[in-house]
């Protein structure tokens, strides 16, 4: 193997280290090696053994998608799949996800991968998605876009300067986290959207003291008022699973519960009169 080969591992190593902030101690502890050879790793002047460098990307949280990266550049085959959601193999998966949606309503929920990309969601779904413009879910609606852009859930939520700052510091923290060049350009598209009027252009800073950042928005139903939950698959060894997760919707308050419910109550009847 050839020495520039040798080296492109260990500076993508470091990157990583740095980026979750430990120093090469802390990481040579966790990992059970010597912090001389972590040093030897990172500026190429020793190989990784393809053991030392699933262990070193599992202690640094690399996600599955970045250690097949780390294992090709030290020379390596990758040692997750990444599975078309839509293949048989992963039937099991689609079955949970569908019965997770299911199950959610008449609360809207949401199947999103790494870039926010909405990959399905529940009926239930829709009190959120009428309210923006096709341009915004064709086709394919991404949860920042929806959120953050001036045409979409901006210009009908009620406390837009909480769930901007919200969504734009989660966003930068995703990206800045993974370093992933599609999600710094969503960051950097979203976060240039004009602010809604009356909205400073500046996030303003959360309310330490409240238990969540809700989604208050207006529709024709009503006022509703949210909080958010992220469920994701536990331990998994595939790569798009390891990028899914599911975003369900709760109800905030008492009224937003009821007219949820009247209106799932009203569009099941409405669909046993046309069958």
């Amino acid at each position: 193997m050839q020495m520039d080969e040798l080296s492109r591992v260990g500076p993508l190593l470091r990157d990583w280290r740095q980026r979750r902030k430990l120093s090469q101690l802390d990481l040579a502890l966790k990992a059970d090696t010597s912090t001389r050879h972590l040093s030897c790793v990172e500026t190429g002047r020793a190989r990784p053994s393809r053991e030392m460098v699933l262990r070193l990307a599992e202690h640094l949280n690399v996600p599955l998608r970045d250690r097949n990266g780390l294992l090709l550049a030290a020379g390596y085959a990758p040692a997750y799949r990444e599975t078309p959601l839509d293949s048989d193999r992963m039937a099991m998966a689609r079955a949970a996800l569908k019965s997770m949606l299911a199950g959610h309503d008449p609360y809207p929920a949401a199947v999103i991968d790494r870039t926010w990309d909405v990959v399905d969601c529940n009926r239930a779904m829709s009190v959120l998605l009428d309210l923006v413009p096709p341009n915004l879910t064709d086709p394919t609606a991404n949860v920042m876009r929806l959120i953050l852009h001036p045409d979409g859930l901006a210009s009908h939520c009620l406390n837009v300067e909480e769930v901007r700052a919200h969504a734009l510091s989660r966003l930068l923290h995703q990206a800045n986290a993974a370093g992933h060049r599609d999600l710094c350009d969503l960051y950097e598209e979203v976060s240039g959207y004009a602010a809604p009027p009356g909205v400073a252009p500046e996030p303003v800073r959360l309310d330490p003291t409240g238990i969540a950042v809700p989604l208050r928005v207006r529709t024709p139903y009503g006022d509703l008022s949210f909080f958010s939950m992220i469920a994701t698959f536990g331990a998994p060894e595939d790569v798009t699973l390891s990028e899914l997760a599911v975003e369900a919707f709760f109800p905030m308050d008492c009224s937003t519960e009821t007219l949820l419910r009247r209106r799932a109550s009203v569009s099941d009847e409405g669909g046993r009169r046309t069958e």
